[in-house]
C-alpha cells in the first residue's frame, strides 16, 4: 500500500524540478541576438537603411560612448555590447531632435519615448521584439561584401507601454504655438491622437523621418513567437531620476489635480420668479397710489365738509386752507433775506437794461469786440480725432498701461484684413490615399479658388503709393519679425502653408492612376501642425510661414464648426503693418498706402468672391466722412430751427403789419449771439491748447440754442404782453422787463453753467472736454443776451414803433401803430384760458400724479438693464463698406484679439526662485504667471482666455539643453553657431553632464539668452526664438539684464460690448492674481494685461459710478444755484432738483426702451439733459415763487400761464422741428444718440416742466412769501396795469 502512494511523490518532485530547469535555461541557451547592426544603402536623400545582421551584440568603439551615455544610459555597462554602432547613433540623435525640443519639457515623457526609441535601435535583445519582414540585397563598396538593407520590420510593443508614454506626453504644451506638443508630433489633430495612432505615425515612412516601414504590433502577451517590449515606465507625475522633478502641471494634468471649474453664476435676485426689483417697484407704486389716493379722498371729503375748494376765495375763518395763514402772522427773516435778494436782483437787472437800451452802440461794439477777441483762439484751435484721446483720460490705467508696453515692446501693430467668401464654388471632397474617410473641404478651400485669392493677395503685396515724393510699398511698412535675415512680410493667410506659391500650391505627388499626395495633404497636416518646417508627407513641404512664424489655422479660416478647419466658409487675410511710435513721418507712409490699399479693395472685381475688407484707418476715415456727410442733415436741422424762431418770436397784429411786426432780424440776431457764444468758448479754450472733439462740434450748438432761444422768447414775449405805464420811456419799459424776467433767466444759466464746470470733475475725456466747453457756452450767451440782444431788441422796438420795415429798415410804412401797447399770443391766451385751468382742475391733478409717478417707478425698475457699452458698428454709416466687415468678422471670427501678460522690469529672472515664479515646465510653480494663465485658458468660457500663453522662458530652457542641437557656439570666438550650420568647430554651450543639463542661472541665463532671440527656426532646431520671441524680452543695462518681458496668448470671441468688457475685467483679475501669489505686491512692478481694445473699453468698467457722479453733482450744484437765486426758497429748489431727477431717470427708462446703450456719448446727453431739464422747470418754478396769489393752485396756473407759453414755443417747439431732421441721418450714432436722446430729452422735459411740477407745485409748492407780497403790494399800489406775474 506504501508503495504506490509513494511513487507519485517522487514523480512530482522530479517535475518541479524540471520545471525550474526549464525556466532557469533560456538565460543559458538563447543567446542574445540583433537583426541589425551597422548603415547600408540609401533610402531617400540622406535618409539611409540599417543592414541585416541576426549575430549577437557587438561591443561599441569608444568614440560612441558620450553618445550612448547621453542617449541610452541603460545600455552603458560592462563592454557597452549593443546591436548598433556609432552612425546609427548619431542618426538616432538627429532623428530625436525634433521630439526633444518639443517633449523633453516633462522629462518623464522624453524619457519613454526615448527608451522606445533605444530599444528599437540598440538593445542587444532585438531578436526578441522585432521581427524583419523585408529586405533588399546591397553590395557594401568599402568592404566589398554583400549585405541586405532592411526594408520593413515589425516591432512588437506592450500596449501597456504604448499606454503609459502616451498618457504621460498627452499634455506636454508647445509654448510659441499655444498647442499640445503631440499635434505637432502625432501627424493628427490632438483629439484624435492616442497611443496607437501616435507611434504608428512615428513609425510610418510616409511621415518623411523613417528611412524604412516599421510596423508595431501592440500586445501584452506574446505573439507569433515574439515577446513584446514593455519595458518599465515613468508617469509625468513622477521623477525620472534625483536630479529632476516630476513633469509640472502645465505639462501633466494629474499633477494639477482636478480641471479648474468657473465659479457658479451669480444667482439672479428673484421675487415669486421675477425680476426682484420689477416686483418691489410695482409693490412700491401700488402702496404710492393707495396712501396718495386715500390723502386725496380725505382732504376732498373734507373740503366738502367745510364748503372749501381750492377756488373758493380763502377765509381766515375757514378751518382748513391750503393758504390760510397767507396774511396773518410776522415776516420770517428768511422771507425778508429772500425778498431783499429778489429785489437786488431785480434793481440791478431793471438798471442794467435801462442802460443798454439808452446806449446799444457802445454795447453792441464792446459785444463784438469780445466776441472777435475770443474767436481769435481759433488760430490755434486743434480738433482730436484719435479715439484714444478722445475716449480714454492720459491718468487712466489702461492708457498707462498702453504707454508702457508701447515704450517696452514697441505699438502695437496696425491691421489691413480681409475676410473672403466663394458664393459661387461648392464644398469639395477629399479622399485619403491610400484609404481613410471622405474629407470635406469649404468652399473657398478648392484649388481654383485658393489661386485666385493668391492673386489677390500679391497685388495687395505689390501695391503702390506715394507720399513725399517717395514710393511706398508693404515691404517697407510691414511687420517682419526675422528682418534683416529674413525681409519676408508676415502675412496670416492659409496661402503662406504653401509659401505664398502656385507652384507649391499645385505640387502633387502621384502616378496615372492615384493622387498620393496634394494640397489637401498638405492643408490637413498644416492646420495641426503650424510650426511645422516638414509636412511628413509625401510632399515634405514647409507649414512655417514665409516671414518665420506660424500661421495659426483659427486666425486664418473662418466658418468652421468645433476644430474641424476644413469645413471653413471664409478665408481671413491678415496684414499686420508697424504702427510707428512717436515717427509721424513714418506713419504718414504707412496710412498712405493704407488708402490706396482701401481704394484697391473697393475696386477689386472678382465675380467668384466676396471680400469684406477693413484697414487700421478705416474707422477714423469713415467717421470724418460720416461727420461730413451729416453736416448737411444738421445745417437742414438748424435752419429750420432759424426759420421757426425767427417767424415765432414777431407777433403780427394784421396782416398789413406783417412786415413792420415781424422779427426775423431780431431772431437772427439772437442765434447769431447764441453761436457767438459757442465760438467764443472754442476759441477761449483753443488759447489754452485744449482742444475740440466731435461731441462738441455736434453736440453744444444744439444745447446752447435750446438754452438761448429759450430766454430769447421769455424777454421778447414777455415784453410783447407788456403795457408801457404812463411817461414811461422805452428804455425804462425794457429795464423794468428785464429786471422781472432776467433773475429767471440768470437762474437757469448759472445753474446750467455751474453744473458744467462741475463735470470736468470728471475722468472721461469726452464728459469733462463737453462740461468746460458748454459751460462756458452757456456762460457767454447769458451775458450776450443781457447785453448785446437787449440793445438789439431796443432798437428793434424802435424800428417798429417807427413804422420801418423788419429787414429792410430803411423802408418807413404807412401803417399806424400805438405805442406801447401790449398784445397777448394765441399760445399765452391758450396756456392762460384753456390748457392751464384745465390741467389744474381737482379731478385731474390726481391723474397726472399717478401717472408720472408710474412712469418713473417702471424707469426705475429697469435702468439696471440698460447695456453698457458702444457697438463699434454704430459708429459707421449705413452705406459704409466697414458695416459688412462688422457683420463678417462677428460671423466668421474664431479667435479674439491677442493679450499681452506684461511682467513689469524689475524681476529677477536669473535665479531659480525668479524662473519658477515665471515659467510653465518641470520645476516650475504650480501657480506661476505661465501656469495660471494656462488655468484660465481651461475655462475660458468664463475667464475668456481662449489659448495656453506663448511662454519665452521655457522655450529658452528647452533651446539650451545641451541635449538639444539648437545652443552652439564657435569654440574659437565664442560666438552663436545656428543649428543649420555644418562646422566642426560649432560645440555646445552647456557641457552634457548633470550640471549642464539644469536651467541655466547666474551669468549663464543672460549670456545665451540673446543668442536664443536672434536664432531663427530651421529643421533641426524649431525652438528659434527669434520669429516668436523677438519683441517679448526688453533688454536693460546694455542687455546685462532683462528688463519687462511679456507672455501672449489670445482672448476668446469677443462679439458684444459686454464681452470685450467683461475680457478685460477677468484678464485684470488674473494678472491682479499673479502679482499677489509671485509675491511682488509691495515691490515697485507688477503684472498687467495688454491688448489693443483695452484702452476703449476701459472708462465701461466705471461708467455707471462715472454717470452716479455726473448726474449727482450737476444735480446737487443746481439745488445749491437754485436755492440761492430763489431768494433762498429751500423747498422750492427741493422740487425743482426732484422734478429734474425723475426727468433724468426716465431718461435711463427710454434707454432701455429703445435700446439705447450707457456709454461717453449717451452720458454727454444724460448731462445735457440736466440743463435743459432746468429751462423747463427753474422759469415755472421761479414764476410760482413771486406769484402773490391765494391758494397754490392760483400761483401754479398763474407762473403756468406766464412762462408756459414761452418755454413750450422756446424750446418745445424750436427743439422738436430741429430733431426730426436728424431722423433722416445715414449716420446710426445721430439717429440713436441724438435724434432718439433729443427728443426723449424735449418730451419728457416738456411733460415733466408743463404738467408734472406745475401739479406738484399745486400740491407741495412752498408757501408765498409775505415779504414778496408786501413789496409787490407796494409796487403796484395806484396802477391799474397787469404786471408779469400777478393778476
Amino acid at each position: 500500500m506504501g508503495s504506490p502512494q509513494g511513487s507519485p511523490g517522487r514523480g512530482g518532485l522530479g517535475l518541479l524540478v524540471f520545471l525550474f530547469l526549464l525556466l532557469l535555461s533560456p538565460a543559458r541557451v538563447l543567446p542574445q541576438l540583433c537583426v541589425w547592426y551597422g548603415e547600408c544603402g540609401v533610402a531617400s536623400g540622406d535618409k539611409r537603411y540599417n543592414c541585416a545582421y541576426d549575430g549577437p551584440p557587438i561591443a561599441l568603439p569608444e568614440d560612441g560612448y558620450d553618445l550612448m551615455q547621453e542617449l541610452c544610459p541603460g545600455f552603458f555597462f560592462s563592454n557597452v555590447s549593443t546591436c548598433c554602432d556609432v552612425r546609427q547613433l548619431q542618426t538616432l540623435k538627429n532623428n530625436l531632435q525634433l521630439p526633444l525640443q518639443f517633449l523633453s519639457r516633462c522629462p518623464s515623457c522624453f524619457y519613454n519615448l526615448i527608451n522606445l526609441f533605444c530599444e528599437l535601435t540598440c538593445s542587444p535583445n532585438q531578436s526578441d521584439f522585432l521581427n524583419v519582414t523585408s529586405t533588399i540585397p546591397y553590395y557594401d563598396p568599402i568592404s566589398k561584401e554583400n549585405k541586405s538593407s532592411i526594408t520593413e520590420l515589425q516591432y512588437f510593443i506592450g500596449e501597456r507601454f504604448a499606454n503609459a508614454m502616451y498618457n504621460a506626453c498627452k499634455d506636454v504644451e508647445a509654448p510659441s504655438s499655444n498647442v499640445k506638443a503631440l499635434g505637432l508630433l502625432c501627424g493628427k489633430d490632438v483629439k484624435d491622437c492616442n497611443a496607437t495612432n501616435w507611434i504608428e505615425y512615428m513609425f510610418s515612412k510616409d511621415n518623411g523621418q523613417t528611412p524604412f516601414s516599421i510596423i508595431p504590433v501592440f500586445s501584452d502577451v506574446p505573439v507569433h513567437g515574439m515577446n513584446p517590449m514593455n519595458n518599465a515606465t515613468k508617469g509625468c507625475n513622477e521623477s525620472v531620476d534625483d536630479l529632476t522633478g516630476p513633469c509640472s502641471c502645465q505639462d501633466c494634468s494629474i499633477v494639477c489635480g482636478p480641471k479648474p471649474q468657473p465659479p457658479p453664476s451669480p444667482t439672479p435676485w428673484l421675487l415669486f420668479g421675477l425680476d426682484a426689483v420689477y416686483i418691489i417697484m410695482w409693490i412700491s407704486y401700488m402702496g404710492f397710489l393707495l396712501i396718495f389716493f386715500a390723502l386725496v379722498f380725505g382732504v376732498w371729503c373734507y373740503r366738502r365738509r367745510h364748503f372749501v375748494s381750492e377756488y373758493t376765495p380763502i377765509d381766515s375763518n375757514i378751518a382748513f386752507s391750503v393758504n390760510s395763514n397767507r396774511d396773518n402772522g410776522k415776516i420770517t427773516c428768511g422771507e425778508r433775506l429772500g425778498e431783499r435778494f429778489e429785489n437786488g436782483l431785480r434793481m440791478t437787472f431793471t438798471s442794467w437794461g435801462a442802460f443798454c437800451v439808452r446806449n446799444p452802440r457802445p454795447v453792441i461794439l464792446f459785444s463784438v469786440v469780445f466776441i472777435a477777441m475770443c474767436c481769435s483762439g481759433f488760430v490755434y484751435v486743434k480738433a482730436t480725432t484719435n479715439p484714444v484721446d478722445l475716449w480714454s483720460a492720459p491718468s487712466s490705467q489702461a492708457r498707462k498701461e498702453k504707454e508702457y508696453f508701447d515704450t517696452h515692446f514697441g505699438p502695437f501693430f496696425r491691421t489691413e484684413q480681409l475676410i473672403i467668401q466663394a458664393p459661387n464654388s461648392r464644398p469639395d471632397t477629399y479622399s485619403p490615399y491610400p484609404s481613410g474617410a471622405d474629407v470635406p473641404f469649404g468652399p473657398p478651400l478648392s484649388k481654383d479658388i485658393l489661386h485666385q485669392v493668391l492673386n489677390l493677395q500679391d497685388a495687395i503685396v505689390n501695391i503702390t503709393a506715394s507720399f513725399d515724393n517717395e514710393t511706398v510699398m508693404l515691404k517697407d511698412i510691414c511687420l517682419a519679425p526675422l528682418a534683416p535675415y529674413n525681409n519676408n512680410c508676415t502675412i496670416l493667410s492659409v496661402l503662406n502653408y504653401f509659401q505664398n506659391s502656385h507652384s507649391v500650391l499645385d505640387h502633387t505627388i502621384g502616378d496615372e492612376f492615384f493622387v498620393y499626395a496634394d494640397y489637401h495633404t498638405h492643408f490637413l497636416y498644416c492646420v495641426r501642425a503650424p510650426a511645422s518646417l516638414n509636412d511628413t508627407s509625401m510632399l515634405h513641404d514647409p507649414c512655417l510661414g514665409t516671414f518665420g512664424g506660424p500661421v495659426f489655422p483659427w486666425l486664418v479660416l473662418g466658418g468652421y464648426d468645433d476644430d474641424n478647419y476644413n469645413n471653413a466658409t471664409a478665408l481671413v487675410i491678415t496684414f499686420p503693418v508697424n504702427n510707428y511710435y512717436n515717427d509721424s513721418r513714418k506713419l504718414m507712409k504707412a496710412l498712405a498706402w493704407e488708402k490706396e490699399f482701401i481704394n484697391f479693395v473697393k475696386n477689386y472685381k472678382n465675380p467668384n468672391l466676396t471680400i469684406a475688407f477693413s484697414a487700421e484707418r478705416s474707422i477714423e476715415d469713415e467717421i470724418n466722412r460720416e461727420s461730413k456727410s451729416d453736416i448737411g442733415t444738421v445745417l437742414i436741422s438748424y435752419i429750420v430751427m432759424f426759420v421757426y424762431i425767427s417767424i415765432a418770436l414777431g407777433h403780427i397784429q394784421s396782416c398789413r403789419r406783417l412786415l413792420e411786426d415781424s422779427k426775423i432780424s431780431l431772431g437772427i440776431a439772437g442765434i447769431l449771439i447764441v453761436l457767438s457764444s459757442v465760438a467764443c468758448s472754442v476759441g477761449i479754450f483753443s488759447y489754452f491748447g485744449i482742444p475740440l472733439t466731435l461731441i462738441v462740434i455736434e453736440v453744444i450748438p444744439f444745447l446752447v440754442l435750446a438754452i438761448g432761444v429759450d430766454n430769447i422768447f421769455i424777454i421778447v414775449q414777455t415784453l410783447q404782453r407788456d403795457e408801457r405805464l404812463q411817461g414811461e420811456t422805452l428804455d425804462k419799459q425794457i429795464g423794468r422787463v428785464l429786471g422781472d424776467v432776467a433773475p429767471s433767466m440768470f437762474l437757469s444759466s448759472f445753474s446750467e453753467t455751474v453744473a458744467f464746470f462741475l463735470g470736468t470733475l470728471s475722468t472721461m475725456p469726452a464728459v469733462r472736454t463737453f462740461s468746460l466747453f458748454a459751460g462756458m457756452a452757456v456762460l457767454i450767451d447769458f451775458i450776450l443776451q443781457v447785453t448785446c440782444f437787449v440793445s438789439l431788441l431796443g432798437l428793434d422796438i424802435k424800428r417798429q414803433e417807427r413804422n420801418r420795415l423788419d429787414i429792410l429798415c430803411c423802408i418807413k410804412s404807412n401803417e399806424e401803430t400805438s405805442r406801447g401797447q401790449h398784445s397777448e399770443s394765441i399760445l399765452f391766451l391758450f396756456f392762460k384760458n384753456l390748457y392751464s385751468p384745465y390741467l389744474l382742475k381737482d379731478w385731474m391733478r390726481p391723474i397726472v400724479v399717478a401717472v408720472f409717478v408710474g412712469v418713473l417707478s417702471f424707469s426705475t425698475a429697469v435702468m439696471h438693464n440698460v447695456e453698457i457699452g458702444l457697438d463699434q458698428s454704430l459708429s459707421m454709416p449705413d452705406d459704409s463698406y466697414v458695416m459688412d466687415y462688422f457683420s463678417q468678422l462677428s460671423k466668421y471670427l474664431h479667435a479674439g484679439p491677442p493679450v499681452y501678460f506684461v511682467l513689469e522690469e524689475g524681476h529677477n529672472y536669473t535665479s531659480l526662485e525668479g524662473q519658477n515664479m515665471v515659467c510653465g515646465g518641470m520645476g516650475c510653480n504650480n501657480d506661476s504667471l505661465v501656469q495660471q494663465v494656462f488655468n484660465a485658458a481651461e475655462i475660458g468660457s468664463y475667464t475668456r482666455i481662449g489659448y495656453a500663453p506663448s511662454s519665452w522662458i521655457d522655450d529658452y530652457f528647452d533651446w539650451v539643453k545641451p541635449q538639444s542641437s539648437c545652443c552652439r557656439v564657435y569654440n574659437t570666438t565664442g560666438q552663436f553657431c545656428n543649428a543649420s550650420v555644418t562646422d566642426p568647430s560649432c560645440t555646445r554651450c552647456r557641457p552634457l553632464t548633470q550640471e549642464g543639463k539644469q536651467r541655466p542661472q547666474g551669468k549663464d541665463f543672460m549670456t545665451f539668452l540673446p543668442m536664443f532671440l536672434s536664432d531663427n527656426p530651421n529643421p533641426k532646431c524649431g525652438k528659434g526664438g527669434h520669429a516668436a520671441y523677438n519683441s517679448a524680452v526688453n533688454f536693460i543695462n546694455n542687455k546685462s539684464d532683462v528688463g519687462a518681458t511679456y507672455f501672449m496668448t489670445y482672448h476668446t470671441v469677443l462679439k458684444t460690448s459686454s464681452d470685450f468688457i467683461d475680457a478685460m475685467k477677468k484678464a485684470r483679475v488674473i494678472a491682479d492674481n499673479i502679482t499677489e501669489t509671485m509675491g511682488i505686491k509691495e515691490k515697485n512692478y507688477r503684472v498687467f494685461p495688454y491688448s489693443v481694445f483695452y484702452v476703449f473699453y476701459e472708462q465701461y468698467l466705471t461708467i455707471v459710478h462715472d454717470a452716479i457722479f455726473n448726474l449727482c453733482i450737476s444735480l446737487g450744484s443746481i439745488f445749491l444755484v437754485t436755492t440761492v437765486l430763489l431768494g433762498f426758497e429751500v423747498w422750492a429748489a427741493v422740487i425743482v432738483s426732484i422734478t429734474i431727477a425723475m426727468i433724468i431717470i426716465n431718461m435711463f427708462g427710454v434707454m432701455w426702451l429703445w435700446g439705447i446703450s450707457l456709454n461717453a456719448v449717451s452720458l454727454v446727453n444724460l448731462v445735457m439733459s440736466c440743463g435743459i431739464a432746468v429751462e423747463f422747470c427753474s422759469h415755472v418754478t421761479r414764476a410760482f415763487t413771486v406769484s402773490t396769489k391765494g391758494s397754490r393752485v392760483e400761483r401754479a396756473e398763474e407762473a403756468l400761464s406766464h412762462m408756459g407759453s414761452s418755454v413750450f414755443s422756446g424750446i418745445t417747439l424750436t427743439k422738436f422741428g430741429g430733431i426730426v431732421v436728424l431722423a433722416f441721418s445715414k449716420s446710426q450714432i445721430f439717429k440713436i444718440f441724438y435724434f432718439r436722446m433729443y427728443l426723449a430729452m424735449v418730451l419728457l422735459g416738456a411733460t415733466h416742466g408743463l404738467i408734472f411740477l406745475p401739479v406738484l407745485l399745486s400740491y407741495i409748492g412752498p408757501s408765498v412769501n409775505k415779504a414778496k407780497t408786501h413789496a409787490a403790494q407796494e409796487r403796484t399800489r395806484g396802477t391799474e396795469r397787469e404786471r408779469l406775474f400777478y393778476f
